[in-house]
């Protein structure tokens, strides 16, 4: 297991028992997916990961309303875009949410890095935000 696999490992047990109804961990996925993809990433999940980040930073999302919506946009087969992948993928990574103290600051660090990562895609706000509406998410 790589370091970035140990430490999704241990974010993800502790949102999946956080017991949270607003299902904290699908920003944890979508955090993870977009700041460690590589070039061999799946056009589907490189999109998702951005939808969900964009859905929750801009439009306050939790993570209920972000699932909900990727299964709205894979209601139907499509050819997905190809997303670029920058070099700098945001300053808060999954070290700095571990960091954090359990409870309201490990949650609001997960927040802040779903902010920290969303920033660093921001070239990619549009082609997301058109796909939202194209899914009628938004």
């Amino acid at each position: 297991m790589t370091p970035d696999e140990e430490r999704y490992g241990a974010l993800a047990a502790y949102t999946l028992t956080h017991g949270d109804p607003a299902f904290i961990h699908q920003h944890v996925v979508d955090a993870f997916t977009a700041q460690t993809a590589g070039p061999s990433i799946k056009p589907i999940a490189i999109t998702f990961a951005l939808a969900g980040l964009y859905l929750h930073v801009e439009h306050g999302f939790t993570g209920r309303e972000v699932q909900k919506a990727h299964m709205r946009m894979a209601r139907e087969k499509h050819r997905w875009p190809p997303f670029d992948l920058p070099e700098d993928r945001g300053a808060v990574t999954a070290d700095d949410v571990l960091r954090a103290d359990e409870g309201e600051a490990r949650d609001a660090a997960i927040h802040a890095w779903c902010a920290s990562v969303w920033g660093a895609f921001s070239g990619s706000r549009e082609t997301v935000r058109q796909l939202l509406i194209a899914h009628g998410v938004l």
